[in-house]
């Protein structure tokens, strides 16, 4: 996954908020991930070139936005136009835009955006139905040409039926919960989400357990390697995918046995 981050940190806001990666990323480097800063030398990523004049960004490469905040943060609205200059340059490049705060998309679209840029995706979080219905109706009202759902981290069955049957949601990924004070991810929150989906045509990706999934009352403790892996074999997507799109995984640099638990700080403790 191509990642680009103009700026960095971020405030929570939402319940899904209340463990964030990025904040307990940052805390292992001794940061609060509460401290946004633009990132100075990734700003303009999409323009930079290489030595023979070449876009690094390559034409056709997909760009999700602003992973380790939020796009439409209200300390970002300084920086927000350049970015907006640049995505409209880049029209040859695909960029996912993220955001839990929905209630300031439609305000803080550029002036000549009119029905959507045809590059942009938007895409709003649903980590619970509270959340789905503050924020799914908002992303409906607003003209785009690609609007997709993230449910993550997903804590609580979801129901977003009525909206899926718009036709305007053309995406929608379900992952669970990471790092310190993970909470559980359900299997049968994630199938009923697969087969809303299924219902309306809507494309359904289950991207990750988390760290705690739960199946037929049996709780699993996931390794972060093998979140991504297990979401595969479960066989919950729509469409089906193949099980030749399982990675191959890598051997964790702390014990040479195990699979990579990507630094997570429990290595080895999904194994005990």
């Amino acid at each position: 996954m191509e990642i680009w981050n103009p700026w960095h940190g971020c405030r929570k806001i939402s319940e899904g908020c209340e463990h964030c990666y990025m904040y307990y990323l940052d805390s292992k480097r001794d940061r609060s991930g509460s401290d946004i800063y633009k990132v100075k030398n990734n700003f303009n990523l999409p323009l930079k070139r290489d030595r023979a004049g070449n876009y690094k960004v390559k034409s056709g490469t997909v760009l999700h936005v602003c992973l380790t905040s939020d796009f439409f943060l209200e300390e970002a609205d300084e920086w927000r136009d350049d970015v907006w200059n640049m995505i409209k340059e880049r029209e040859n490049v695909t960029f996912i835009i993220l955001t839990k705060r929905a209630d300031r998309i439609k305000d803080r679209l550029p002036n000549d955006w009119a029905d959507g840029y045809p590059n942009v995706v938007l895409r709003v979080t649903a980590e619970n139905q509270k959340r789905a219905d503050e924020r799914i109706p908002i992303l409906l009202s607003i003209p785009a040409k690609r609007k997709g759902v993230m449910t993550a981290p997903l804590i609580g069955e979801i129901h977003i039926e009525k909206y899926l049957a718009t036709g305007e949601i053309e995406y929608v990924i379900a992952d669970g919960e990471n790092y310190d004070g993970a909470r559980p991810c359900r299997y049968e929150w994630v199938e009923s989400l697969r087969d809303q989906c299924r219902e309306y045509g809507v494309e359904f990706e289950f991207a990750g357990t988390g760290n705690v999934f739960i199946k037929d009352g049996k709780t699993y403790n996931v390794c972060k390697a093998y979140q991504h892996v297990q979401a595969i074999r479960s066989g919950l997507f729509w469409p089906p995918r193949d099980d030749c799109d399982v990675p191959v995984m890598k051997k964790c640099a702390t014990c040479k046995m195990n699979d990579s638990c990507n630094g997570c700080r429990r290595c080895g403790r999904c194994r005990q």
